[in-house]
């Protein structure tokens, strides 16, 4: 969709091979796709992604943080490497991504003053999931890392949008598939027609949030 728009394509994931196959698929539709593998947990991770992306462009109008790992445990049972694993890709990437994004993200800002960054929450930022406890509690700092970004950047032209969905129709919600139906799932399709809505956003006008639940409002609880 992105592409689509006019925008020229920077993707960063940990797995090279998948990486690779997206931007052999992206390429092959005639979109200018820049592939840099990168594992979001790690800082210098971070920090080579941005500088390749500079490297190749000036400036940044849509940042896209979807970077995320979920893994559900009793309290009692929490493992220390799998919570800080998540608090590292979840939570602690967003901060740095702005960090060495935001002289880029502000080109585009001064240029237009709708410099659009995305942030993935989850629903169960907005609710804590019992079970999900250390990924819910990432995802609400994400909306409330959202918010602030807000405050600090609203005279620079850029905008922070966090997105909270439910459980989105995607491998990472197979665990949940036998509870709820595939297509009774929120669908990737929504999502990025959300997104869209946001490009079209005139300067004057910000959407800090948006929430995505099941008709009737369901949350939906993850058991183990």
């Amino acid at each position: 969709m992105l592409g689509a728009e006019g925008h020229a394509l920077t993707l960063a994931a940990r797995r090279a091979e998948r990486l690779e196959s997206a931007r052999a698929q992206l390429e092959a539709e005639g979109f200018d796709v820049l592939a840099v593998p990168a594992d979001l947990s790690v800082e210098e991770d971070i920090r080579r992604l941005v500088a390749t992306h500079r490297e190749r462009h000036d400036r940044l109008d849509v940042l896209i943080n979807s970077a995320g790992v979920g893994v559900g445990a009793a309290v009692g049972d929490i493992d220390t490497g799998k919570l800080d694993r998540q608090l590292a890709t979840n939570l602690r990437s967003i901060p740095l991504m702005y960090r060495e994004c935001v002289e880029l993200l502000e080109v585009a800002g001064a240029e237009h003053g709708n410099a659009l960054v995305v942030n993935l929450s989850s629903l169960a930022g907005k609710h804590g999931e019992a079970w999900l406890s250390v990924y819910s509690a990432t995802k609400a700092g994400v909306v409330a890392f959202n918010e602030a970004m807000n405050g600090e950047l609203k005279d620079r032209g850029i905008k922070s949008t966090a997105l909270c969905p439910g459980f989105v129709d995607t491998p990472m919600t197979d665990f949940m598939k036998e509870q709820i139906p595939a297509d009774e799932m929120i669908q990737v399709s929504d999502i990025v027609e959300s997104v869209r809505f946001l490009l079209r956003l005139t300067p004057g006008c910000l959407v800090p949030e948006i929430v995505f639940t099941r008709p009737g409002g369901a949350i939906g609880v993850a058991t183990p």
